[in-house]
Parts: structure tokens; sequence; C-alpha cells
């Protein structure tokens, strides 16, 4: 099968493009190397070009956006499934600019329909996010109603039903992914594991914002896994998948926080109100994607602080540069 993967040199997308690899697969990758206007540009960098060691995929910087490039692409390669990861990365990048959101969400989205419809592509896998539900608590199944409070969220809704539509006119199969907290190596720092083991391996004060807010912490490698499986299986075709850690144990924020403080043996709590500009989020339930697809995440929240812990060690570029 050739699968192409629009942000495959991302940090999931980069460990997605790797498993299929390893299944004997065919990919395209297909990523604009964007830092988003705010994350250092040596950072960004640094990492691209580690990422892009990890698989032997040909990389093209293209930009979704760009409905010129596109078709070049899709005609040459004729890709029999589209994985499409490439997006503005959470709420807060999508406050801060949501023009530009809006139009790589939704254009360039759009684009990637049209191009499927146009080359008989298979089947279209879009990385949604567990943001759609809104506040939600515990056991959250694909079938809740979604309420997404946030810019993020709405327009992460509004593309799961554009990629319904196109499937129901019968262009493609589909399937829809709802990842949470996704965390691990390969990351940049602006997000709230990468802050904490950072932080904490500096020494710096660790600002929690609710100490008893929970996530459903997720490390990378499993919600990889969990889109591989969705890419490669028929039985998942026109299904939504919740790909999380689900775990019986759910970590605050404040327990996150302490865990990378007792792995990196130095750092400080700060305790502050919750930010309510974020919704509330616990446990989703992941029994369709465990039944239907064979998911089982392997990596506990302790032994996956730890290696990204281990990786900062390995890469003191990155946890020192602010030193």
């Amino acid at each position: 099968m050739k699968y192409l993967v629009t942000g495959g040199a991302g940090f999931i997308g980069h460990n997605v493009v790797r498993f299929l690899e390893e299944l004997g697969h065919e990919c395209l990758v297909v990523d604009s190397n964007t830092n988003y206007g705010f994350i250092p540009r040596e950072e960004m960098d640094y990492l691209l070009e580690a990422r892009c060691k990890r698989f032997t995929s040909t990389v093209r910087h293209v930009d979704i956006r760009d409905g010129g490039m596109l078709p070049t692409l899709f005609m040459v390669f004729k890709p029999d499934c589209v994985i499409h990861l490439a997006s503005f990365p959470r709420q807060k990048v999508v406050g801060e600019d949501p023009l530009t959101a809006s139009d790589v969400m939704s254009t360039g989205l759009v684009n990637l329909l049209e191009m499927s419809k146009k080359f008989n592509v298979k089947k279209f896998v879009y990385i949604s996010s567990s943001m759609v539900y809104g506040d939600f608590e515990t056991d959250v199944t694909e079938v809740t109603q979604c309420s997404p409070i946030g810019q993020y969220g709405i327009m992460k809704l509004m593309g799961e039903h554009l990629v319904e539509d196109y499937s129901r006119q019968g262009h493609f199969a589909h399937v829809i992914i709802r990842p949470s907290a996704v965390y691990g190596e390969w990351d940049v720092e602006d997000r709230v594991v990468s802050k904490f083991m950072t932080k904490a391996m500096r020494g710096e004060t660790l600002k929690v914002n609710g100490a008893n807010e929970v996530l459903d912490f997720t490390y990378v490698e499993d919600t990889a896994m969990g889109i591989t499986l969705a890419a490669t299986k028929d039985c998942a075709n026109g299904n939504i998948y919740n790909i999380t850690r689900s775990d019986t144990r759910l970590w605050t924020l404040k327990e996150a926080a302490e865990l990378a403080i007792s792995i990196a043996g130095q750092g400080t709590l700060e305790l502050a109100d919750r930010d309510l500009s974020f919704p509330k989020r616990g446990r989703l339930d992941i029994t369709r994607a465990v039944n239907d697809l064979g998911y089982a995440p392997k990596v506990s929240v302790e032994e996956g602080f730890q290696r990204y812990y281990n990786w900062y060690l390995a890469n003191p570029v990155l946890y020192k540069r602010n030193n």
C-alpha cells in the first residue's frame, strides 16, 4: 500500500511513517516544516532533521494550502490512503493566530479531500482531537455528543464533518482518530509534559494551572501505533476511534509535575487556578479500538516520563538551550 502522510515529519507523524515502513508499506511525507511562528527556529530545525533520520521515505516540503502543488504529488505518487496529521497543533496556537489556523485546518483539508476524490484515493484517515468533546470527565465513548470549547476543538470537529461528508458521497472510505495529551521524545518544548520535564531538568519552577485537573496522558508511540492500525485495517473504515492510554489510574497535572521533578531530582512547584480557556478532560474509553483494531497501549506514564527524561539527557542542546 502507498500512504501519503501529511505532517509526516511531525512529532506523531514521523512515528506513524516509521511503523508503516516496518510493515512494508511505501510512504510519501508531506510537511511544511513550519514553526508556527513561535517555536525557536533552531529547536525546530534540530527536531526536523533528527525525525527525518528515523525513516527512509521521501519528504516533500509542501504547504497543504497550496492547491497548485498537491495535484502533482497525487498524480505521481498515486497514494492508496491519505493520513492527515498536518494541523495547527493545539488550542493555544490557534488562539494566537486563528486566521492562519483556519486556513490550514479548513482550506488545507478541503484541498486534500478534493485531491483524494480526483485521484481515486481509497481511504482517508483524519486525525482529530479529544478537544472535540468539550468538557468531559471519564470513560467517554466515540458516540458521546461533541460540544467543543474553543476554536481548536471547533475546527477539528468541523474537519470531521467534512471528511464524513466526502465519504458519504462515496469518494473514499474514512477513519477519524481522536488522540489526547500525547507526549514523548522528539516533541517541541511548548506542551504540558515537555514544559514540566525541561523546567524540572533546569531546576526551575513548574507552574501548574489547576492542580486537580486530569489528562489522559498518552505516549507518542502508542498513539502512532493506534493510527497505523486504523490506517491499515479495513475493519476500521467508517469509524471514529479514541486512541489514548485510557489508564485506570488517571494523573492530575500536579502529580505529573511532581513525577517530572522526582525523575529530574530538582525543580519546584507553583500552583495556580485552572485555565478556563481549556475544557475539563478525563479518561477516554478505548474499547472500540481494542476490540476492532487490537489496539493495546504499552507505555505507562511512569515509563514514558522516564524515557522522555533519558532522551533529553541524550539531547542536551534542547533542554539546556535557555540556560
